[in-house]
């Protein structure tokens, strides 16, 4: 028994004959004749009795018609469910991102995101890459907001933007007044560093062995505003990204001269998922 058979017959009861069914169905008569014929031999019952130009349902057919009307009704049951499922904008998405981007990105993200999906619901979680990347393993998170390198092949990347890094001075630096400088030239001062477990402390410090130094580190923070109030008050220099600049902490903020100090930030998904349209939604948002 098939589904076009059942539709075949139930379109012959409406119609009333079987070359008004086959064109309805979009089928050629003889086809859809051969496949009504076919059921009832596996039936073993005739369903219906064809009486010159007219057809009328035998028994048989008037106890089977309800059914197939039963089963075809719960097939599109069960399209329109998955369907529903595909375009539902009120389902849930959850995304985790670093501490060094989140309150940099995040804000317009959100924003945007919750205007366009009012109904959706984000759940943010703010954590370091390697907790990220094991939430995006175990499905707790759809997808995370993280710096490059991802050395993790089960995950897709899509690039969102790179930035320049920059150095941070004391307003009494020597340097302070350079419009560019090169790492080289901090030889020897005390820097101020986001903590271990920070994949931006990595990249400082990748950045500094790149120019040959080993900065001797005089403080440790999680966050950037910390770095800049030391900085500010004297402490030491450090390193920041473009998007952690802040022109509101006396700072002095200089683009570093080496081109390859910069920093890639992507959205990361584990390959392979289906996403269904509120987590699309906003990894379409965030890729825009």
């Amino acid at each position: 028994m098939e589904i076009n058979q059942l539709r075949y017959v139930c379109a012959i009861v409406d119609t009333g004959s079987f070359s008004r069914a086959a064109e309805r169905c979009h089928v050629a008569q003889p086809s859809l004749s051969q496949q009504v014929l076919k059921l009832e031999e596996d039936l073993g019952a005739k369903l219906f009795d064809r009486l010159g130009r007219s057809v009328r349902l035998t028994e048989a057919g008037r106890g089977f018609l309800p059914h197939a009307r039963s089963i075809l009704h719960q097939m599109e049951a069960a399209r329109a469910g998955v369907e529903d499922k595909r375009t539902d904008v009120r389902g849930s998405v959850a995304a985790g991102v670093i501490p060094t981007i989140a309150p940099y990105l995040m804000p317009r993200y959100v924003v945007a995101f919750a205007r366009k999906h009012p109904e959706a619901k984000l759940r943010l979680v703010e954590e370091t890459t390697p907790v990220l990347v094991e939430s995006l393993r175990n499905l707790s998170i759809d997808l995370a907001i993280l710096a490059l390198p991802l050395r993790h092949k089960e995950f897709e990347r899509f690039p969102l933007l790179t930035e320049p890094l920059f150095a941070v001075l004391p307003k009494d630096h020597p340097r302070a007044g350079a419009k560019s400088i090169a790492l080289k030239d901090l030889r020897g001062e005390p820097f101020v560093m986001l903590r271990d477990g920070h994949c931006f402390r990595d990249l400082s410090i990748a950045t500094c062995s790149r120019a040959r130094i080993t900065p001797r580190i005089a403080f440790e923070s999680g966050q950037f505003s910390s770095l800049l109030g030391m900085v500010a008050a004297g402490v030491g220099v450090s390193l920041v990204p473009e998007m952690a600049v802040d022109r509101n902490i006396p700072c002095r903020y200089i683009r570093l001269s080496d081109a390859s100090a910069t920093r890639t930030i992507v959205a990361a998904v584990l390959r392979g998922r289906t996403f269904n349209r509120v987590q699309q939604a906003l990894l379409s948002g965030i890729k825009k």
